[in-house]
């Protein structure tokens, strides 16, 4: 049953790896919304690594054709005039002489040492196309990850500006009540240290945000970037504004941060509620079940990983040149021909010959099989570390998936709990039944879990992505080393 449920899923990762479109051309202009599409096809697009694999790949290329060019002919021509003077007392003579020489050179056989540095290049060129898919991979994962943690550093500042609101309108009415001696002073400077804590984290937050921003242009290797926006909707989360503005041109200086205590404008009246309840980023936000299991996401992992494989091919390639090295023990067998002409005398001449031709230092070869014999042993070590490593990087990326889908719903409810809790203390509050230190732990128990549910959210799809990074997961934007070198990137 397993294996059937192991084929259906590689018949699934089959069925989207053909859905998967072609690389385009993303403009980020003043004014863009961009998708996480749209920031994974810049990001392939510009990043430097994705182009020095395909460089890497052109080079093992040409190494192919080196080692291929070892069974075509060698030819040489030369050409030559001479002038030669004898003068003694009894005979001078004055000789003039031109020559010209042809020859051509061709291997016949070298006992296969050929043969294994052709193969041995081929491995390393597979190696650098694995190599290549591998970059595309791990670009795919970071853009992903800054890109949510742009939103989630975006949902964390909506939640602190709706808490300096609230703590704003506390403010205002607890000033109302001590005005009118119906609070007590303590209550008043609570109030406004409160309001000083919620603004200092909001700046906080909104410094993260920036930064996130930067992470991201990093990411997608945008300099200079113009002010764009990032969709807010995406994997369904619905933030207010439904976009994330990137703009870094207008950075804040301290004396440009309001420190007063101003009545928010849609307040007209000091003993009105906070209305906090309208502030819902997410709105019955509903997990996508993962369809495989760890031991689905493992045989994936071993049959998807570009880096494994190249990694196979490395060991393919430096056990060819162990067997190139041995069979340097072996001579070489050339044919030769060549043509001379001088003009004096009309000489002309033609040679052909087979040779079989060494040239060892035994001392020297035998540490060279050696040393050969270690790089051999060295990359079947890596291949097997590696192996290793995928194991605990699929197992620890779906361990914690499987955890923070986990709290998701949980903390949902925590959410709507302290909000009740919230909306009970303050009517408490108000009316004279409880006292201020209540009221303030519920409005900082409300906000800590909205920003507890916010950010696992993130951390979330976050985690969902390195899972499909460790299992070479196809995407729907990708690109190919045959692609990039047609378009010439």
């Amino acid at each position: 049953m397993k294996f059937y449920k192991v084929l259906i899923s590689f018949a699934l990762v089959s069925i989207i790896a053909l859905q998967t479109f072609a690389i385009e051309d993303v403009k980020v202009e003043k004014g863009s919304v961009l998708s996480l599409k749209d920031c994974i096809t810049v990001a392939l697009n510009n990043n430097p690594a994705i182009k020095n694999a395909l460089y890497n790949y052109g080079i093992s290329k040409s190494s192919v054709g080196l080692a291929k060019s070892e069974y075509f002919p060698t030819f040489g021509i030369g050409t030559g005039y001479n002038y030669n003077n004898v003068h003694t007392k009894r005979y001078n003579s004055d000789t003039n002489s031109f020559s010209a020489e042809a020859s051509l050179n061709q291997l016949i056989w070298n006992f296969g040492r050929t043969h294994s540095r052709i193969k041995m290049e081929k491995f390393y060129l597979i190696a650098d196309e694995y190599n290549f898919s591998n970059t595309v991979r791990e670009t795919t994962f970071l853009v992903k990850q800054r890109y949510y943690e742009v939103l989630a550093a975006r949902a964390t500042v909506i939640i602190n500006e709706a808490y300096v609101d609230i703590n704003e309108r506390n403010y205002q009415r607890t000033k109302a009540y001590y005005d009118e001696g119906l609070k007590s002073k303590i209550d008043l400077v609570n109030a406004e240290v409160t309001l000083s804590d919620s603004k200092i984290a909001l700046i906080k937050s909104q410094n993260a945000y920036k930064n996130s921003l930067v992470n991201l242009n990093n990411a997608m290797y945008l300099d200079s970037a113009p002010d764009y926006s990032i969709a807010g909707g995406a994997q369904g989360f619905n933030i207010k504004d439904n976009v994330a503005p990137v703009d870094l041109a207008k950075i804040s200086t301290p004396s440009e941060i309001s420190t007063n205590h101003e009545i928010p404008v849609s307040v007209s009246d000091a003993k009105l509620t906070s209305s906090v309840e309208k502030l819902e980023l997410l709105n019955d936000y509903k997990i996508e079940e993962f369809p495989y299991t760890f031991e689905d996401c493992l045989d994936m992992a071993y049959k998807n990983r570009a880096d494994l494989k190249a990694y196979d091919s490395t060991l393919s390639a430096v056990k060819e040149h162990l067997t190139y090295v041995k069979r340097n023990y072996y001579p070489s067998i050339n044919a030769s021909a060549g043509y001379g002409f001088r003009n004096e005398n009309t000489t002309n001449s033609f040679n052909v010959g087979v040779n079989l031709s060494s040239s060892l230092n035994i001392m020297s070869q035998k540490y060279e099989v050696d040393a050969a014999k270690y790089q051999v042993d060295i990359a079947q070590n890596s291949y097997n570390q590696l192996k290793q490593d995928i194991y605990f990087q699929v197992q620890n990326a779906y361990i914690n998936m499987v955890e923070l889908e986990k709290q998701i719903p949980l903390l949902g409810v925590k959410v709507r709990q302290t909000l009740e809790n919230y909306e009970l203390a303050e009517g408490r509050y108000y009316v004279g039944l409880g006292d201020y230190i209540q009221l303030q732990d519920a409005k900082v128990n409300y906000n800590n879990a909205q920003t507890s549910y916010i950010e696992t959210i993130y951390k979330y799809n976050v985690a969902r992505a390195a899972l499909e990074s460790v299992i070479a997961y196809p995407q729907e934007v990708t690109i190919t080393l045959k692609e990039m070198a047609k378009n010439g990137k």
